[in-house]
């Protein structure tokens, strides 16, 4: 394999290839941003992204993270346009099913909340419910929430939409292209440098998704991103599933699934999984997660299950992302820490990583994100990160 062409400088670096680096690759080029070069140790995608559920939502439980999933829907609605890539959107809904009080209440409270910032989500009671995701037992279940407009769409589709685009625009994305070093003068990161060569850099940003620790590392910046392994599994073909079936979550257990082909894609967020940079999938979890799906939806136990993927989450203390500009060195940059929601927010984080590094106003305040919030003992309140 030839060895790629680095350029010995560009106006801003991105370090990662996933969802979150090719989008901000494609918001900064569109901008007119100078020369913009991104670099992926891998292929593009092939990190978490590639791995991700798909989902696409706007259900949050704070103000931010709701303002950043709908500006995220809405572009997700238009990315036939712009950047102009199918990306097999399903605007399904999003079903949380609930089993205690106090889940019913919090739901309640975020609901509302989602209302006014003019998300169409509602509370609804469990027949509806089952009318909605047939496959469901009800046992236990005290309610659910419900937003129709949400739903899922092929990531890696959405992958090569930004990146397509981005290059179109003038943009350089290298592939197999590891970063060794950041090298800072003064206040700033100036020199990436590559086992393909050195660059020198006007604005540095780390979106490098569960190995952005070390690359904060590198530049001397605390980015407390720790992976956890995720895993996914798919049914057989069910010639008798409905054309349309909400992304189904039962928030007690975590157990979820959703539509894909003719069969079903499901997982669940193991509790007994330890942090690490596991990438293998494995049956360990499997006596969980057929627990869950025994008491939530025990008419798949007759369905034939395959195995899926691993994908590694990238998880900050108070489960919420990372995103803003470290105090030194000054150019650095950086969106990471998802907890899970990196793929549905990454057309919005696009976007305000663009203004941050442009110096525009972004249209959300991204502040309360900054890493700094760790340095003091300060924490947002934390976010369920279910899928």
């Amino acid at each position: 394999m030839p060895v790629p062409a680095v350029p010995p400088s560009a106006s801003v670096v991105i370090i990662g290839g996933g969802v979150i680096g090719t989008s901000i690759a494609f918001h900064l080029a569109e901008a007119g941003a100078g020369d913009v070069v991104l670099l992926e140790r891998a292929e593009l995608g092939s990190g978490s992204t590639c791995k991700a559920a798909g989902g696409v939502r706007a259900q949050f439980s704070d103000e931010l993270n709701i303002q950043l999933g709908a500006r995220s829907l809405e572009a997700f609605t238009r990315f036939g346009q712009r950047p102009g890539q199918e990306i097999d959107l399903h605007r399904v809904g999003y079903l949380f099913l609930l089993s205690t009080s106090d889940d019913v209440a919090a739901f309640e409270r975020d609901v509302a909340l989602q209302n006014e910032l003019g998300v169409t989500s509602r509370m609804i009671d469990v027949e509806e419910a089952r009318r909605l995701s047939p496959l469901i037992d009800t046992g236990g279940l005290l309610g659910a929430a419900f937003s129709p407009d949400d739903g899922h769409c092929t990531p890696e589709s959405v992958v090569l939409g930004y990146a397509t685009a981005a290059r179109r625009l003038g943009a350089t994305l290298l592939t197999g292209t590891s970063v060794l070093d950041i090298e800072t003068e003064g206040d700033e990161a100036r020199t990436v440098v590559t086992d393909c060569g050195r660059i020198r850099a006007g604005t540095v940003i780390c979106a490098a998704g569960a190995w952005s620790a070390a690359i904060g590392e590198l530049a001397g910046v605390a980015l407390p991103v720790t992976p956890v392994r995720r895993q996914v599994l798919f049914s057989e073909p069910m010639p008798e599933l409905p054309e349309a079936v909400p992304f189904t979550i039962d928030f007690a257990s975590s157990f979820y699934f959703h539509r894909e082909g003719r069969g079903l894609l499901l997982g669940m967020s193991d509790p007994e999984e330890e942090p690490g940079f596991r990438l293998g999938y494995s049956d360990d979890w499997l006596p969980r997660f057929g627990a869950a799906m025994a008491r939530r939806a025990p008419a798949l136990a007759d369905v034939g299950l395959r195995p899926g993927w691993a994908g590694l989450y990238e998880v900050t203390p108070d489960h919420n992302a990372l995103i803003g500009r470290a105090a030194s060195p000054s150019n650095f940059l950086y969106a990471t820490g998802f907890s899970g929601h990196g793929f549905l927010q990454a057309p919005a984080v696009g976007e305000v990583l663009r203004d941050l590094c442009l110096g525009r106003e972004p249209f959300l305040d991204v502040g309360p994100l900054s890493a700094s919030r760790f340095a003091g003992g300060a924490r947002t309140r934390p976010e369920a990160h279910i899928v």
